[in-house]
């Protein structure tokens, strides 16, 4: 069960990570594609299916999140939040210069994510 979930996870993950950077390419070359409803929806069903099958992960493993038990857990979901707000700026922002710097920073947080996903750990 766990194997299972797990893989679904990380598919739902990569999923989300190419979603979100074939996305900012459209928007970035202003293809006309970039306004597909498809395109629009389907992440955040996708997302709905990560968010979930995360907190099923939670509740098989016992890594509670905001506990001494798993404060990786708490950071990865600090900049699981921080990822979502500098992604949604960089789909939305009019400024080429702020669309950029907030697309550095959500691959910045997406680092940090993984990098806490993998080691479970907080340091360096």
């Amino acid at each position: 069960m766990y194997l299972t979930l797990k893989t679904f996870h990380v598919l739902t993950v990569l999923l989300s990570i190419s979603l979100f950077l074939f996305r900012f390419t459209l928007i970035c070359r202003q293809s006309p594609l970039a306004a597909n409803p498809v395109l629009k929806i389907a992440p955040h069903v996708n997302d709905t299916l990560l968010l979930t099958s995360g907190m099923a992960l939670i509740g098989l493993t016992g890594f509670t999140p905001f506990t001494s038990a798993a404060p990786w857990l708490s950071v990865k979901l600090f900049a699981v939040v921080a990822y979502i707000m500098c992604g949604a700026f960089a789909l939305k922002a009019r400024h080429t210069g702020l669309r950029w710097l907030s697309f550095a920073g959500a691959l910045g947080w997406l680092a940090l994510i993984v990098k806490l996903a993998v080691s479970k750990h907080l340091g360096g």
